[in-house]
């Protein structure tokens, strides 16, 4: 009885994920993230929504800056 193995002779192919793809998403995702925490912090960190309480240390840092982008203050 001879066997004869048809797995010697396919050649597998191995799923290999891009790694671009992944690092792109990655970025993306970090971005917008940080876009989002900076928008916070310049456009909504006061008064009842702060992170900080009654601190205004942040509120007073970015405060020229959220007058130029058009968001209310006071």
């Amino acid at each position: 009885m001879t066997y004869t193995s048809t797995a010697a002779t396919t050649p597998r192919i191995w799923a290999v994920p891009d790694v671009r793809v992944a690092s792109v998403a990655l970025t993306l995702a970090l971005t917008v993230a940080l876009a989002a925490l900076v928008y916070y912090f310049v456009g909504y960190d006061q008064g009842a929504v702060s992170l900080f309480g009654s601190d205004t240390h942040v509120h007073e840092f970015v405060h020229d800056a959220r007058h130029f982008l058009g968001f209310p203050c006071h």
